[in-house]
């Protein structure tokens, strides 16, 4: 015959916490280690922005207007649409 330990709350909840201790000290908690770090990562999509971006205006003023595909990355080009705005 088995015989049940009566056991108060007090004791239980104490011996509960002292389990809870030595598990806690094996427990290996996951680390996420980055490939790049956040700093290279803001830096690489400020770079491929501003890549699209030029490649869009090549794209567009080559292919849909009738010019060259370098004269949309010219200073002359943006200055000519400026003067043409201002009413020079």
């Amino acid at each position: 015959m088995t015989e049940e330990v009566k056991i108060s709350g007090r004791r239980q909840r104490r011996l509960e916490q002292e389990q809870s201790k030595t598990t806690e000290s094996k427990k290996t908690y996951w680390v996420q280690i980055r490939m790049f770090p956040i700093w290279l990562r803001i830096i690489l999509c400020i770079v491929l922005f501003a890549g699209a971006a030029a490649a869009g205006l090549m794209v567009g003023y080559g292919v849909l207007g009738d010019g060259s595909p370098k004269d949309a990355l010219k200073w002359e080009t943006y200055q000519h649409i400026l003067d043409i705005k201002d009413g020079k």
